[in-house]
């Protein structure tokens, strides 16, 4: 109960803080994960928790789903139609050349061999938006910018698995079932755009209506039996909670709209635990393990190698400097990343204990400088601050800000 405790205290003060947050460079993402690790074993010792502890892949699993559900539902068709020069670059060219480029410094930085350091830089090529919130999760930021953001993010968590268990197999002089990890790719697919889908046609019917209050629950019962499905079927649940989401947006946008509000309460919740969970790994015995070249790498891989590889991607098209250097440095690691190396910890492969190690003081860094820098880039795109955040003063916080006020904030942010 003690991480119970931890986690409800940690979201009081986190909630209490977040109209300061929404202004500065205070972070809750940075919250969870500096008191995960004062509770673990390299703080104050108050829980136990091992990588190898079913708790900690299940959470991470479940985070990164309804992550990418919620996500989903922002990337109907027509926005992906929209945008899909711009993520087709991201993903075809962007997401191989940071694969390489992880890669390359990792076998001379770290020496591991060259399928050990291929699988850590797929493992670290998915990136997670969440962490950077105030870039798209804000209506006045460039419409374009942020489903390039989105879509990438949603849709690299699940390319990259096939590429993280070939070179897993790889390294553990396996063979890769390349046909397997095919299906499981094409199941998810299938399956994250048929539930959906044959659900809502149902819902069309006169017969099958929801009580308003309760409309936001069909969306969650969508999820559940998704969720459950891809892991009695071994279909890929990440790729089909994106497609899900964005084939429920499709069709029926009235559910996604009342869905919308508590998927992203669920969505923070889930993502909060995770990150408490794993800042309690982060233990001053685990970082001590890495040499100074696998702490360069870590800087490398963000500093450099992300940001790169995303200039070059996006070379040509029509989005502005800036918005290209932002796209450029939002590319923060998350929970996929977590997942992917979680797996090869639990694989046994001779360097299994350095991979995750590499990977999870990058994902913490990312953290505290992705989700640190998030609205002094906002404000750099000439965003202003939420300018409704609750004062603590109740005249003030029931004062409403005019419909116009938000069109206008809309305009000129589209493609």
């Amino acid at each position: 109960m003690a991480l119970v405790l931890a986690f409800g205290v940690v979201l009081l003060i986190s909630v209490s803080l977040s109209g300061i947050a929404a202004r500065t460079v205070l972070s809750t993402a940075l919250l969870f994960l500096l008191a995960g690790a004062l509770i673990g074993q390299g703080g104050f010792g108050l829980i136990a928790i091992h990588p190898t502890d079913p708790l900690v892949s299940t959470l991470a699993d479940i985070a990164l789903f309804t992550v990418l559900f919620t996500d989903g539902q922002r990337a109907s068709l027509p926005a992906l139609r929209e945008s899909w020069r711009l993520s087709g670059r991201a993903l075809g060219l962007g997401m191989p050349l940071t694969m390489v480029g992880i890669a390359l410094p990792a076998h001379f930085l770290t020496g591991l061999d060259w399928p050990t350091a291929l699988l850590l830089g797929a493992i670290l090529s998915p990136t997670d938006p969440v962490f950077a919130s105030a870039i798209v999760g804000r209506a006045d930021v460039p419409l374009r910018l942020r489903r390039l953001l989105n879509l990438e993010s949603g849709l690299n968590d699940g390319l990259a698995l096939p590429f993280v268990l070939i070179f897993l197999a790889t390294a553990a002089h396996e063979q890769s079932h390349l046909g397997t990890v095919a299906i499981e790719l094409v199941a998810g697919l299938v399956l994250g755009i048929v539930i959906p889908a044959l659900v809502a046609l149902a819902w069309r019917t006169r017969l099958l209506t929801a009580e308003p209050r309760l409309q936001a629950l069909g969306p969650v019962a969508i999820a559940v039996l998704l969720y459950a499905t891809c892991h009695l079927t071994d279909a890929n649940p990440y790729l089909a909670a994106f497609a899900a989401g964005a084939t429920l947006a499709t069709l029926d946008r009235v559910a996604a709209e009342h869905f919308e509000p508590f998927g992203d309460l669920v969505s923070e919740i889930t993502k909060f635990a995770a990150l408490l969970v794993f800042g309690a790994l982060i233990t001053p015995e685990r970082l001590s393990h890495l040499t100074l070249g696998g702490w360069a790498l870590a800087v490398v891989v963000i500093v450099l190698v992300r940001p790169a590889a995303m200039l070059l991607s996006l070379l040509g098209t029509p989005l502005s400097r800036r918005e290209q250097t932002t796209a450029a440095w939002f590319g923060p690691k998350g929970f996929a990343s977590v997942v992917y190396g979680l797996l090869a910890l639990q694989s046994g492969i001779a360097d299994a204990e350095t991979v995750f190690d590499l990977v999870a003081v990058t994902i913490a860094l990312s953290i505290v400088l992705h989700s640190s820098t998030d609205v002094p880039v906002a404000r750099a795109l000439r965003v202003e601050p939420h300018d409704n955040l609750p004062t603590g003063t109740p005249d003030q916080d029931n004062a409403v800000v005019p419909p116009q006020e938000h069109d206008k904030n809309d305009q000129g942010t589209g493609t």
